[in-house]
């Protein structure tokens, strides 16, 4: 079994405005800043292997959490093609049926150039089956992205994120969730930084 736990990346200036930024490399802000000095890791997390998404704001919290971090691709954030820089409401203004076609698929949720959620689960899922191939135990540490960590926690609970999520995940914390022969469910959540 590998024991995963996700910390999403510190405030950037798109997410202090609501976009989606997807794959766009957006840097901390100076909220982000203070927000993940402010972070305490439990000294259970510190002496993780940890890994962290090729984008800038990633690598920027793992550096301010002073994390040893290798760079892992299969933890970019989510493709939101030509929905990238743009909030919700501007889209649901601007093409509000197809937006609404596309948010009644939920988990298969896909902008025109982008990727699902189901999609980039099954993309960290993949990279996560080949530590497991190699390690019966092992317990890891990645920055990543909301987007990442709301498709694992789909898996984990068999939510369609088209109804309410079963737990309110605080994104100031860690999420931790186990992945065994395929499976993902939940180890423990929002645990405090």
């Amino acid at each position: 079994m590998i024991h995963v736990y996700f910390i999403r990346h510190g405030q950037t200036q798109w997410n202090s405005e609501k976009r989606l930024q997807g794959r766009t490399d957006i840097p901390l802000n100076d909220a982000g800043r203070k927000q993940i000095i402010a972070y305490q890791l439990p000294a259970s997390l510190l002496s993780l292997q940890w890994f962290h998404s090729p984008l800038l704001r990633a690598q920027q919290t793992a550096e301010l959490l002073g994390i040893d971090s290798q760079v892992q691709a299969a933890l970019i954030e989510m493709n939101w093609g030509s929905w990238e820089g743009k909030t919700l409401r501007q889209l649901r203004e601007q093409d509000p049926v197809n937006i609404a076609k596309q948010e009644a698929l939920g988990l298969d949720l896909r902008p025109e150039g982008g990727e699902s959620p189901r999609l980039v689960a099954q993309r960290v899922s993949d990279w996560v089956a080949l530590l497991e191939i190699n390690n019966l135990e092992q317990r890891i540490g990645c920055v990543s992205h909301k987007g990442i960590i709301r498709a694992i926690y789909a898996l984990a609970t068999n939510w369609d994120m088209l109804a309410k999520a079963q737990h309110k995940m605080d994104y100031h914390c860690a999420q931790h969730f186990c992945f065994d022969r395929g499976r993902w469910s939940i180890g423990e959540l929002n645990i405090g930084l």
